[in-house]
Formats: C-alpha cells, sequence, structure tokens
C-alpha cells in the first residue's frame, strides 16, 4: 500500500511540476469554452443549451492530451521496466497511475468547471448535475486512457495513437455523462437513469481497466 501510495504521490509532483501536464489540460479546457463562446456569438440562450454538452466535451479532449505521460517518465527514467519485472501486483500499480492521473486532470477540471460554466451562461441549477456527472464520468476517462497508454508506451511519439484508441472507448462515457448533465438540468427524469449508466461505465473501467493495462505492459515488455 506504501508503494502505490508513492507512485500516486511521484506522479502528482511531475504532473504538477513545471511542464508538468495538469496545467496545460486545465489551460486547453478553459481555452475550448472561450473559443467555442466567441464562435457561437451573442447568442447567450443558445450557448445555455449546449453548455452542458460543450464542458463535457472539453473535459474529454484536455483529459486526452496528457495520456500519454502517465507511463513517460517512467520510460524515461528506466523505471518501468523495474516496476514491470518486480512488482507482484501491477494491477494495483497501474490501477495507480490512473488515479493519480485523476488526481492531477480530471479533479482540476471538475474545480474550474464552475467557471467556465458561468461564463457560458449555464442556468444556476444546472451546474450541480454537471459537477456530480464529472465526478461521477472523469474517473472512467482516466483509466480508459490508461489502458491506451499502456498499450503504446513503447512508442516515442504515442498522443495521436492513444487519441485514436480511446477515441470509440470514451463514446458511451460522453453520451451518458452530457446527457446526464442536460437532463439534471432539465428536470427531466431520464437524470438517474444517465447518472447511473454513468457510474455503470466507471465501475465497468475500475473492474477492467487496470487488469488490461498490466496486460499491456507485460507485452511490451516482451
Amino acid at each position: 500500500m506504501n508503494a502505490l501510495k508513492a507512485i500516486i504521490a511521484r506522479d502528482l509532483r511531475l504532473a504538477f511540476r513545471a511542464g508538468g501536464g495538469a496545467p496545460q489540460a486545465v489551460a486547453f479546457f478553459a481555452i475550448i469554452a472561450v473559443l467555442f463562446a466567441l464562435a457561437v456569438g451573442p447568442d447567450l440562450s443558445l450557448i445555455s443549451k449546449i453548455a452542458a454538452p460543450l464542458i463535457w466535451t472539453g473535459a474529454l479532449l484536455a483529459t486526452q492530451i496528457s495520456l500519454d505521460q502517465i507511463y513517460r517518465a517512467d520510460r524515461e527514467d528506466g523505471s518501468l521496466d523495474v516496476i514491470i519485472g518486480t512488482s507482484d501486483e501491477l494491477i494495483l500499480t497501474a490501477a495507480a497511475k490512473a488515479i493519480a492521473h485523476w488526481l492531477s486532470t480530471g479533479l482540476p477540471l471538475i474545480i474550474a468547471t464552475p467557471v467556465l460554466a458561468v461564463l457560458l451562461n449555464l442556468e444556476r441549477e444546472a451546474i450541480v448535475p454537471l459537477l456530480l456527472s464529472l465526478a461521477i464520468g472523469t474517473p472512467a476517462l482516466s483509466l480508459i486512457g490508461s489502458f491506451a497508454a499502456a498499450l503504446a508506451v513503447a512508442l516515442p511519439r504515442a498522443s495521436l495513437l492513444i487519441s485514436i484508441i480511446v477515441g470509440p472507448l470514451y463514446i458511451p462515457v460522453l453520451i451518458f455523462g452530457a446527457g446526464a448533465a442536460a437532463a439534471g438540468a432539465s428536470g427531466d427524469p431520464q437524470y438517474g437513469a444517465n447518472l447511473s449508466l454513468l457510474g455503470a461505465a466507471t465501475l465497468f473501467a475500475a473492474a477492467f481497466a487496470p487488469i488490461a493495462s498490466a496486460a499491456a505492459l507485460r507485452s511490451n515488455q516482451d
């Protein structure tokens, strides 16, 4: 357990240091919201209607840009080979890497969401359902992304390949997340169903993504 805590702490330090992925992800998230608001124009009612799906899409894209860094530092300093060769619980190690990625990327995106929601003229009562959907759904993005990063860990420039891999896998999370946020904002009775499906997607990713990540890491070592 102490080893897993050390992995999470190390990854968090790397993510928030100069040149780490966390600040860039939040900045990219904000830029997407600002540019889209400018592109739509002065129609505040239209911006308000599409704010929740837009924020969900921005969170998804912002998560993608830092996925290749999940295992990059370990590969560059050679510690990844040591982790794979000596770790008896590689599945737990892969889960710890995904947790660290969510803490350094997903959580800051959630914290930044209320500010962007105000910028996009999202109604006040819609903010809580949006935040809840992000809190439930974004861990799945990190878990699925960690699997894609493990698959492409041996490639020197894997960002594009990782994005191609996670794109189809992210679709259910995006649909249920944006659907839950929109339904919660309008009082639609489908809110609970969408939120349950989103939670199920995250639980499925939590159960299987670390196993798949560990298998991918061992395969790349071979």
